[in-house]
């Protein structure tokens, strides 16, 4: 079943830029502005449907229509089309190959929530085939995808949000805090520290039978041919039942050929907040040092020794140098969320509490009105996705655009790269390259596996 467009929604998509952002979503309706007839909303399709799939696409049904998804895992496939037909009373189609989604004329927008290693062929294509994209942290798996991307956003004039649900969501607390340092309320910012957690290491993790339904070489797709891993114990919990040791479902996250580990999980959240807090959203570090750490196997000029135990780093404390001589520390110790530390004060936020003299002052002396909404750049949307379709509406990027985003991302990947090759890194943050350090250099970028290179 294919939901079908009409003509004035199309226009509309195509024509509102004069509409500007104000309005946001209509609170009777809970769609998004501009989209108020059920013919007039933006038609959707995901892919990757695991978890932050389904999270990102339930999120999504009060402001658009799925009309398809994709995955190449048969059973997660069929269970989310199931759930999506139950929410939204229409049946998306289902395919295995997200190109077909993109063949389609009917759909203006793709949700992205593959793992990152397929991010940036599938982000890039769909801009080509005329889509709008809402794609996960962390965006890249590399930097210089980071840098092929803006290019095609630039190209193609496509709106493109990034998943740092952060800077819309968890009410609001991220913003209050760039506010309070807006405001003066720790003098000046002199030091911020990540804390992101760690991650323990695996077992040998031996070769093991694919399980059905999962089409492994499609899964891999850019990476690596390797064989598929598991163990027999499941995870629980959120990302539950797969395997609690693999290098496939929620796992992935785990190895660096198909992610960065928690520095690129949680620093996609918690390093950006940080950057948009010291207004270092279009700039970068000068050096970027790895003070201690602990990687779970034997390295050798940059690459694991080993090929069956996760790779990334269990352990961390990484200093960042950061302009105006503020120091950044990322690190797996301590409480996960971020404080800041200035010459008058300091403060810690995360996404369930704010805490500090900084903090307590606010009874007594609020922040300005409008000071929130000034961060935000306008009113504030209640919804991540709300805010991609008001750009959608203006044709303007959203809140979490791609160019912040990278910029922030170059800091957890070098992070990645110094505790790979053992060193400080020192980073020009105009040329976006390291400086004197051809090997380093090198891991900036990685050929995708012939037969899935980017189609442009």
């Amino acid at each position: 079943m294919t939901i079908q467009h009409n003509t004035s929604r199309r226009q509309f998509l195509k024509g509102v830029a004069a509409a500007g952002a104000a309005g946001i979503f209509l609170p009777s309706s809970n769609r998004a502005f501009g989209f108020q007839a059920a013919s007039e909303r933006p038609v959707f399709a995901t892919i990757g449907l695991r978890n932050q799939g389904w999270a990102i696409t339930s999120k999504s049904f009060g402001f658009a229509d799925f009309a398809a998804l994709a995955d190449v895992d048969a059973n997660v496939l069929a269970e989310n089309v199931a759930k999506v037909e139950k929410s939204q009373g229409k049946k998306p189609d289902a395919y295995k190959d997200y190109r077909k989604i993109l063949d389609r004329k009917d759909i203006d927008a793709v949700m992205i929530a593959t793992p990152d290693h397929w991010h940036t062929k599938i982000a890039v294509e769909a801009m080509y085939a005329g889509k709008d994209v809402y794609c996960e942290k962390p965006l890249t798996l590399t930097i210089d995808e980071g840098k092929l991307i803006e290019k095609v956003v630039k190209e193609t004039g496509r709106v493109f949000q990034v998943g740092t649900m952060q800077r819309t969501e968890s009410d609001q607390r991220f913003l209050q805090a760039i506010a309070l340092i807006r405001d003066g309320r720790i003098g000046t910012v002199k030091k911020v520290t990540c804390g992101i957690n760690g991650m323990e290491a695996s077992p040998v993790i031996p070769e093991a039978p694919v399980p059905e339904g999962i089409d492994w070489d499609f899964w891999l797709g850019p990476a690596p041919a390797v064989a598929y891993r598991a163990l027999p114990e499941l995870r629980e919990g959120y990302g539950g039942g797969v395997p609690l040791y693999s290098n496939c479902h929620y796992s992935f996250r785990n190895w660096h050929e198909y992610s960065g580990g928690k520095l690129t999980d949680w620093g996609a959240h918690h390093v950006d907040i940080a950057c948009w807090a010291l207004g270092a959203s279009d700039t970068g570090p000068s050096r970027v040092a790895p003070i201690d750490y602990s990687l779970p196997v034997e390295y050798k000029d940059g690459y694991p020794l080993v090929a069956d135990q996760y790779n990334a780093a269990t352990k961390f404390n990484i200093r960042v140098d950061m302009p105006k001589g503020v120091e950044m520390i990322i690190t797996s110790e301590g409480d996960n969320g971020i404080l800041f530390e200035g010459t008058e004060g300091r403060f810690f936020v995360n996404r369930g509490k704010m805490s500090g003299k900084p903090v307590e002052d606010l009874k007594d002396k609020p922040l300005p009105e409008g000071a929130i909404e000034a961060v935000y750049g306008g009113p504030v949307s209640k919804n991540h996705t709300a805010n991609f379709i008001e750009g959608m509406k203006a044709r303007k990027q959203p809140i979490s655009d791609v160019w912040s985003h990278n910029r922030m991302l170059e800091i957890c990947h070098l992070s990645n790269i110094a505790m790979r090759l053992g060193r400080d890194l020192k980073w020009d943050p105009v040329k976006r390259e390291i400086i004197g350090d051809a090997q380093a250099n090198a891991f900036l970028g990685r050929e995708n596996r012939k037969g899935f290179e980017i189609n442009m």
